[in-house]
């Protein structure tokens, strides 16, 4: 598996030959010139998820990528496919679960919207990879990759930090730093270094670098 981070929650997996995109975003750059992409997928509707200005052109670069959302963001995008909790679907030979299905709580005056968790594997291994989104969503299955986002709104570190403890993959991706300051994203990165459970790699990607991960 490959994977190449473009800031913030978007993400380019490379498994199994197929080519998915998450999150292409307003925080996130350099995901404008791809193409020849299998598969776009956004986990929720907010804007540094899922950029209205720039989504067009990358839909119409990547006019055979099939499009897959929240069925709120699905509603909103023209050509998305809504997912919900419990769905299982193939992209080329990766099969794709879904989980979750809100987004975390930002504060109790506002409304919950829709997120949709992937899991990106096989059959008999359907945890690869898996992307929440903005949530805290524990699977049943066993995750080779997590993205795990590093900071939000709706989060605080010890809420990451048991998130990630729970998850207990063999590697973490930090995503969702771009809402604070580069130079404050060390902190957020060392706690969960150095808090994350026995057998877990944290590993920050460099931004725009394709890494081979498993």
């Amino acid at each position: 598996m490959r994977l190449t981070h473009f800031g913030h929650s978007c993400v380019l997996v490379e498994l199994l030959g197929a080519r998915i995109l998450f999150d292409p975003g307003t925080f996130s750059s350099g995901f404008e010139s791809l193409t020849g992409l299998d598969a776009i997928a956004l986990t929720h509707q907010h804007p540094d998820h899922a950029d209205p200005e720039r989504l067009p052109a990358l839909l119409a670069a990547n006019p055979g990528a099939a499009r897959y959302s929240d069925p709120q963001s699905a509603a909103l995008f023209e050509g998305f496919t809504a997912v919900r909790p419990g769905d299982n679907f193939t992209i080329g030979d990766v099969q794709v679960t879904i989980g979750g299905g809100k987004h975390a709580v930002i504060h109790p005056d506002l409304p919950v919207i829709d997120n949709a968790a992937f899991l990106l594997g096989t059959e008999s291994e359907p945890g690869v990879f898996m992307h929440p989104g903005d949530s805290l969503f524990v699977p049943e299955h066993a995750i080779g990759v997590l993205a795990v986002p590093a900071a939000a709104p709706w989060a605080k570190i010890a809420e990451s930090v048991d998130y990630l403890r729970a998850v207990a993959p063999r590697v973490a991706v930090p995503i969702h730093q771009a809402i604070i300051t580069a130079e404050a994203q060390g902190i957020y990165h060392g706690r969960l270094d150095e808090l994350a459970p026995a057998g877990t790699e944290f590993r920050v990607l460099p931004l725009g670098e394709s890494v081979q991960l498993g």
